[in-house]
C-alpha cells in the first residue's frame, strides 16, 4: 500500500514540474494568447491559434495509435506543418526524426532502419522517397504536410493520410500524456563526417536547458521579430532559434529558404529585428545588389555559428550594418547544439573567438590523455552539460568514446586564452599535416580573406608524395576579379610562415556546402584529390 501512494505521489510531483517542449507552448500561450506567434506564406497564427492547431493535431496523431516512444521520421523543407508537428509529437511523447530532404535514398534507408522507424510525415514531394526507402520496416502511420483540404490524395499515395484532413473537427483541449523531463523528444542524424550518421538522442530537458542558454547568451527577448530561414531540420535553426523564439513568446517569419533576395525583402517588409546566418549566408547577403537599398534598420540582433566567419567579413557587417549587434554561437548537434557565445561587446576585442562557455555549459581544454592543458595551449574541447545528449542511438560503443572520463568529447581543436575565452583551431579531422608538421586551415583561410578579390575560400590538405598532405587553397573570387594562383601564394608567403602556405590554389565558382552553410571539405577533398598531378 505504501509502495502505491509513493508511486502516485512521484507521479503528480513529476507531472508538476515538468518541463517539456509541449509544456513550453503551453505556457506561452498562457501568456500571449492574442500575439502574432508564427507566419509561413500567407498564413499566420497567434500564440491561441498554434497552440489549438497543435492540440488537434495530437489528438489526430493519438486517435490512429500515435504513442509516447514510437519513432516518427519527419522529411520536409521549412513549412508551418513542421512546426505544428514538432510540439504534437512533443505533446504525446512520440520520437521526432526529422531527416535531411536532401539525402540520398541510400541514406535516407540507413537512417530509417537504424532508428526502427514507424511512422512517416512528409509533403508530397518526399513521400516517395520515404516508401522507397523503408525497406522491409512496418510503416503504421503515414501523414501528408501542407495538403489543402479541397485537393485528393493520388493513388500512389493512397494510405497517406492529409494532415488538413485530420485536424478538422478534432478537440482543441490540451493532449496531456505521462511523460518525464528526460525521456527522448528528438533524435537527429549528424551530417555524416563519417562513413555513416549517428542518431543523437536529444530529451526535452537536453532542449529546454539549450533554450535557456541561447536566451541568456543571446539576449533574446519577447519583442523579437525573427526570420527562421535555414532549414528546420538542422538543430541550430530549429534549437537555437525557432525553439527559444516560441518558448519566449516573441514571432518569428518562417522562409522557404536561404535566399538573400527574400531574407532582405522580408527584413524591411516585416521589421525584422533578430536574424541568424551562417557566415556563407552573410557573405551571400552582402554580395547581393539589395543590400544597401533595403531598409535594414530594425535589424538589432544578428547571429552567426555553424561555421567560423572570417574576420574581415565580420568586420564589413559590423561597418555596414552599425546598429546591429553580432553574437557568434558555437557548438554541435550532441549539445543540442549550443555550446559557447561571443557576445555583441566582444566581437571586435576578442575577433575571432568563439566565446565562453553558455550559461548551463562547462568546459575544457584536454590533451589526448583528458588533462587540462595551460591556457593558450592548443587540446581537444571537452564539455559538461544538461544541454548534452543522451548517447547515439543504438551505439553505446561510441557513446562510451564521446563521453569518456565523463566529459563529452567535440573532436573540436581549441584554445583558451587567459581571460576564459576559446578560439577553434579546427576540427581533429581538418588539422593538415605537412612534412611532419601540423597545420590549422583556418589561420590559412583567415589570410587568404584579406586578399582583395576573394570572396570564399577553403583549405584543405590533399595527398602528396613528399609532404604527405599539401596544403590546398580552393578560392572563390569576387565577380570581375582576375585572381592568379601566384598572386594568392605570394600574398601568403608574405605574411604566413613558409610550411602554411598553400602549396596549390584552385579556382571555382562555388564551394560545397550543406544546408546549414558549412562547407563540405570531404567533397572538396574528393573533388580536388589529384590537384598536384596536373
Amino acid at each position: 500500500m505504501k509502495t502505491k501512494v509513493l508511486d502516485q505521489l512521484d507521479g503528480v510531483l513529476t507531472r508538476a514540474r515538468r518541463q517539456t517542449l509541449g509544456d513550453l507552448l503551453t505556457r506561452t500561450r498562457e501568456r500571449y494568447p492574442d500575439k502574432f506567434a508564427i507566419a509561413y506564406r500567407d498564413q499566420r497564427l497567434t500564440y491561441q491559434e498554434l497552440d489549438d492547431l497543435v492540440n488537434q493535431t495530437a489528438h489526430a496523431f493519438r486517435r490512429d495509435g500515435v504513442q509516447k516512444g514510437d519513432m516518427i521520421t519527419v522529411m520536409s523543407k521549412n513549412s508551418l506543418d513542421f512546426v505544428v508537428v514538432n510540439f504534437a509529437l512533443a505533446r504525446l511523447g512520440a520520437v521526432m526524426i526529422p531527416i535531411n530532404y536532401m539525402l540520398t535514398e541510400d541514406d535516407v534507408a540507413y537512417i530509417l532502419n537504424h532508428a526502427g522507424v514507424t511512422g512517416f510525415i512528409a509533403p508530397e514531394e518526399f513521400a516517395p522517397i520515404l516508401e522507397k526507402s523503408k525497406g522491409n520496416l512496418e510503416i503504421k502511420f503515414r501523414y501528408l504536410m501542407e495538403f489543402p483540404n479541397n485537393q485528393r490524395v493520388s493513388e500512389v499515395l493512397q494510405d497517406w493520410k492529409p494532415l488538413s484532413h485530420l485536424q478538422a473537427g478534432q478537440p482543441t483541449d490540451l493532449v496531456d500524456e505521462d511523460l518525464d523531463d528526460d525521456d527522448l523528444a528528438h533524435v537527429l542524424y549528424t551530417s555524416g563526417t563519417e562513413s555513416r550518421p549517428k542518431g543523437v538522442m536529444l530529451t526535452h530537458k537536453s532542449i529546454v536547458s539549450e533554450y535557456v542558454s541561447c536566451v541568456v547568451n543571446g539576449e533574446m527577448s519577447d519583442k523579437d521579430v525573427c526570420i527562421h530561414a535555414l532549414p528546420l531540420y538542422h538543430s541550430a535553426q530549429l534549437h537555437c532559434f525557432l525553439g527559444p523564439s516560441i518558448y519566449l513568446g516573441s514571432s518569428g517569419i518562417i522562409l522557404d529558404a536561404a535566399s538573400p533576395e527574400v531574407i532582405l525583402e522580408t527584413i524591411e517588409r516585416e521589421q525584422i529585428t533578430q536574424l541568424f546566418c551562417p557566415p556563407t549566408v552573410w557573405i551571400a547577403l552582402l554580395r547581393h545588389p539589395d543590400f544597401d537599398s533595403r531598409d535594414l534598420s530594425t535589424l538589432e540582433k544578428c547571429y552567426y555559428g555553424a561555421a567560423i566567419m572570417p574576420r574581415e567579413i565580420l568586420k564589413e557587417l559590423s561597418e555596414r550594418l552599425p546598429q546591429a549587434r553580432f553574437y557568434n554561437f558555437y557548438g554541435q548537434t550532441e549539445v543540442a547544439p549550443l555550446a559557447t557565445a561571443l557576445g555583441p561587446d566582444e566581437q571586435l576585442t576578442k575577433l575571432g573567438s568563439a566565446g565562453k562557455p553558455t550559461l548551463n555549459m562547462q568546459t575544457r581544454i584536454v590533451d589526448d590523455n583528458d588533462v587540462e592543458v595551460a591556457r593558450g595551449e592548443v587540446g581537444e574541447i571537452v564539455h559538461r552539460t544538461p544541454h548534452a545528449m543522451k548517447g547515439y542511438l543504438h551505439d553505446p560503443k561510441k557513446t562510451a568514446e564521446a563521453f569518456k572520463n565523463g566529459w563529452f568529447h567535440s573532436g573540436d581543436l581549441g584554445v583558451m586564452d587567459e581571460d576564459g575565452y576559446i578560439t577553434i583551431v579546427d576540427r581533429k579531422k581538418d588539422m593538415i599535416k605537412t612534412g611532419g608538421v601540423n597545420v590549422s586551415s583556418r589561420e590559412v583561410e583567415e589570410m587568404i580573406y584579406q586578399l582583395e578579390g576573394v570572396s570564399e575560400v577553403a583549405v584543405i590538405g590533399i595527398p602528396d608524395n613528399y609532404w604527405i598532405e599539401a596544403v590546398t587553397a580552393i578560392v572563390v573570387p569576387k565577380l570581375e576579379t582576375n585572381l592568379t594562383e601566384q598572386q594568392v601564394i605570394d600574398f601568403c608567403q608574405d605574411k604566413l610562415s613558409k610550411f602554411k602556405v598553400p602549396k596549390h590554389v584552385a579556382f571555382t565558382d562555388e564551394l560545397p556546402k550543406n544546408p546549414s552553410g558549412k562547407v563540405l571539405k570531404r567533397d572538396l577533398r574528393e573533388q580536388f584529390n589529384d590537384l598536384n598531378q596536373k
